[in-house]
């Protein structure tokens, strides 16, 4: 008797679905305006260009702005 192996099928494969540009614009704009609000924090908040006076954000940012290579002291 006989037994019966399962052939593989062929499947074709799935492609993801696309997104339109008009759907990925505004994201990409909202987290480019945000990545250059945090650069401005971490490389220019303070001396002159300080937009919040005291030392708190320097201070928030420190070890960061070091890791980037930034100038601090």
């Amino acid at each position: 008797m006989a037994q019966h192996v399962a052939q593989p099928t062929a499947t074709t494969p799935v492609a993801p679905a696309k997104l339109p540009l008009t759907a990925i614009a505004p994201w990409a704009v909202f987290f480019g305006i945000l990545m250059l609000v945090l650069l401005y924090f971490v490389g220019a908040e303070q001396g002159a260009t300080s937009v919040i006076s005291g030392a708190e954000v320097h201070e928030w940012v420190h070890d960061g702005r070091h890791l980037l290579g930034f100038p601090c002291h």
